[in-house]
This record gives structure tokens, sequence and C-alpha cells, in this order.
């Protein structure tokens, strides 16, 4: 099991002002809307003529969004920067700046937090954004995180989850499932673990299901491709809390039912493997499993030759009037109520 690095350099020997100029040292801007990042009380920024800014926030707190037991700090750097761009990404938007709120408790060295900004940055560089800011503190308790991200987005195109309409074609990218059943390997192995500590993990096995669930990536790609096919969806959302939850989330805001059916949802051989092996029910790990952080949105019925055969988009239903409900088809052609029965916070 991946463990905290070993204590070297105490937090306490560098301060909050040595650590954040330590942070500095290592940030690039690239960003040409930025006009100044950290170092000053705020930072600066200047969209151009034509441009809405979207906002976005996102905790991550340890012990109910990750597990530093197998959780490596470089990963979770990388994973704090995507989930948050992701959303970005669910306007239709362009990630440009962030800034990072970081609460650390002691147990913490120089050196940890070093591999953690690590991670950062190099979500910084893939998704090109800039870090301008944010502010540390001690922690009590156990990490906290907290990114803000914004990005760009030309005037009055900024997709929202209300815009779809009743035979809007329902889509999703990627694969679904492979977030949550990498969990259960991660769970299982540290149960072993704690059981028996001279217990080594078997993770060999799991390469695609873990790095869905340790290191996600944020879909800006879809984001480019759709502008090129000029394909503008007319509701979207991130894939967050899991695929039936957010169908329901854009049913709700549009005023519509919809149809999914589950032959058409899409999912990885090495997840459907796992799935088989922890005896689990591939449809409902792709329903309620949560954090694959893919774009599930909606397009006209005019979009679909231009998405039919696109190797990373599909088409997986459409919506209806709100009165024929919000329903999942069953390869026999039978209708069951959608059910959000993946993970939410306060219950």
């Amino acid at each position: 099991m991946s463990t905290l690095i070993a204590s070297m350099t105490p937090l306490d020997k560098v301060g909050e002002f040595g650590l954040i100029r330590r942070i500095q040292e290592n940030i690039q801007l690239t960003q040409p809307s930025t006009i100044l990042g950290i170092g000053d009380d705020a930072a600066i920024l200047a969209p151009p003529a034509g441009q809405e800014v979207v906002v976005s926030t996102d905790l991550l707190v340890e012990g109910v969004h990750f597990d530093l037991t197998f959780c490596p700090l470089k990963h979770l750097g990388y994973k704090a920067v995507a989930v948050n761009v992701s959303d970005i990404a669910a306007m239709n938007a362009l990630p440009t700046q962030l800034v990072v709120a970081l609460s650390v408790p002691s147990r913490f060295s120089v050196e940890a937090i070093d591999e953690l900004y690590q991670g950062m940055r190099l979500a910084c560089e893939a998704y090109n954004v800039d870090l301008v800011g944010g502010d540390t503190t001690a922690s009590r308790s156990g990490l906290t995180i907290g990114i803000t991200a914004l990005g760009q987005v030309a005037a009055g195109q900024a997709v929202r989850r209300s815009g779809a309409g009743p035979n809007d074609l329902i889509c999703v990218t990627g694969d679904l499932g492979g977030a949550f059943l990498g969990l259960q390997v991660l769970e299982r192995e540290k149960q072993a673990w704690q059981a028996d500590p001279e217990t080594q993990p078997e993770l060999e096995k799991y390469p695609y299901v873990l790095q869905r669930q340790l290191r996600p990536e944020a879909r800006m790609d879809v984001i480019h491709e759709l502008r090129d096919l000029g394909v503008t969806p007319t509701s979207m959302i991130d894939v967050s809390d899991g695929l039936a939850s957010e169908v329901l989330h854009l049913c709700q805001a549009s005023g519509t039912g919809a149809r999914i059916f589950t032959e058409n949802l899409p999912i990885a051989n090495p997840t459907l493997e796992v799935a088989e092996e922890f005896n689990l029910d591939p449809i409902m790990c792709m329903l309620n499993g949560g954090e694959d952080y893919e774009l599930l949105f909606t397009v006209p019925l005019s979009a679909h030759d231009k998405l039919k055969n696109h190797p990373d988009i599909t088409i997986i239903g459409h919506m209806v009037d709100k009165s024929e409900g919000t329903n999942l088809i069953t390869k026999a052609g039978q209708p069951v109520p959608l059910r959000a029965q993946g993970f939410q916070h306060f219950e």
C-alpha cells in the first residue's frame, strides 16, 4: 500500500510564508488573461472582450473524498485539479485559472506538500490552466483541498443543465463504472493490509480501473472536438455522482423525462471483468458508481449523423416529455424508473 511520505522537513521549519514561496517558485503562467498570479493579496485577471467567466468550486476532504492509505499525493493533486476542470468543461467553457486553498495537518512534511503540488502542476500543464493564488492553513483534523476553477466561454455559449427538450439525444463520453470498481479493489486490498500488514497488495491486474479512480481526466478533448464538429450541446453535466443521478439532474433542470437504454451503456472490458470478480451488476456500477468524470450531454436530433460514429461518444437514449417519466429501458424493452442511488453527502 502507498502511504504518506515519511516525515522529512516539518512544515514549521518553513512556515506559512516559506511554504507559499516554495509553491510560487515552481508556478509558470501561460494564460493571456492572467495579469498577476501568486504573491499579492489577490490575483488580477483580464478576460478578453466578448467572453463570459464561469466559476466552480470543489472541496476534497480526507476521509470523505480520498483515503491516503492508498491514494498517492501526486495523483491526489492531479485529481483535485481535474475534477474542477471537469465542471468547467461541463459548461462548454475552457479552463483558464484556479486558486487552491489547503488545510494541512502537522503530520505532513514539506516534501509531501511538494508532491501534492507537483500533481497539481502536471494537471495545470495538461489543461493549460494558471494556478494564480489560494491560501494555506493548519488543520487539526485531516487534509482538505479546496479549489476554485475559472474558465471562459464566448458570451451566450455556455451550456447549462436546463436547455434540453423532448427528442434530444442523450450522449455520454468514454465509459462508465471504472472509477467505482477501482475503489472496490483499493478498499479490498486496504482491508487485507490492515488484517495483516505483511500482506502485499495485489494491484497489478487492475491498471485500468485504478487509473479511473486515482487519476481521472477531465474531458476537455471532447469539448474541443464538439466545437470542431459544429455541435453545441443543449444541456450538459459531468458524471461525478453516477449516471442515474446526472440524468435526473438534466431532466429536472430541463423539465423533461428520459429513456436510457441498458444495451447502449458503455463499459470497458477491464471494468466488466472486475464487476464479475466482485459479483456486482455492471449496469448498477455504471448507473450509480460515480467519479467517472465523463460528460453527459444532450444534442438535437440533427446532430445524430455527426456523432453516431464518434469513437468516444455513445448515444444512450433520448429525452421525452416529462409526463413519460425518466426510465431505464431493459433489453427486453421493459421500462424501469431511474433512481439516483449514488453517494450523497449528509445522508
